[in-house]
């Protein structure tokens, strides 16, 4: 949970990880609790001015939560489960939007799709762990952007296809880590960026004008 991260904490022990680091959705989000917080009388123009610079060079998730520690919870963003788990046969799941992503998935797919768009996903952890059974007919969608990297390195293939195209460059920080574990045994794997619409179909289908 955001209150039990710790800002600048030793990660040498067993067991710990290095702290998330922060996006600026993340600073966005804070920004917007402390403006509200303003606005509803809990803190000074003083102490407002103050937090805003702090969250605005915040570097890691911690930093942002000491920031709301002390104010209510309301407007913060929700938790994230440790599970989620998605057995479906016939009829297809989406998860799209705002969504929150959880620390792990167990996905089980028997003639169905299941997408999980990430394009507006809310982000807390760097690693998603998704457990798959991907019986005959049972597809895997994963539509990501820049910063998220899919790893298939575990994953056991009896058949069906797995299709991974990158959309980050070799320099994009990586902000979450989809590590795919589990068995294929008919379905297919697709990790992509969004379908464009027909507007930016249209710009990158438009010859430029050749000046005369």
């Amino acid at each position: 949970m955001m209150g039990e991260l710790r800002s600048g904490g030793d990660s040498s022990e067993h067991g710990t990880t290095p702290e998330l680091r922060a996006s600026d959705r993340d600073r966005d989000q804070v920004v917007e609790i402390l403006q509200i917080a303003a606005g509803d009388g809990r803190l000074t123009a003083a102490e407002l001015d103050e937090r805003l610079d702090a969250a605005l060079s915040a570097r890691t998730t911690g930093d942002l939560a000491g920031l709301t520690a002390d104010l209510p919870s309301e407007g913060m963003p929700p938790q994230a489960r440790d599970l989620v788990r998605i057995d479906q046969r016939f009829g297809d799941v989406t998860r799209t939007g705002r969504w929150l992503v959880p620390r792990r998935m167990e996905i089980r797919l028997m003639f169905c799709e299941a997408k999980l768009d990430f394009t507006d996903a809310m982000i807390t952890h760097n690693t998603l762990h998704i457990d798959v059974d991907l019986r005959v007919g049972g597809n895997l969608i994963l539509v990501t952007r820049p910063g998220i990297e899919v790893d298939t390195d575990d994953l056991v293939r009896g058949s069906g296809d797995i299709k991974i195209r990158p959309v980050s460059g070799p320099d994009t920080p990586v902000t979450l880590r989809v590590q795919l574990a589990g068995q294929s045994r008919g379905g297919d794997i697709i990790a992509r960026p969004p379908r464009r619409n027909f507007a930016e179909w249209l710009r990158r289908r438009t010859p430029r004008s050749s000046g005369r």
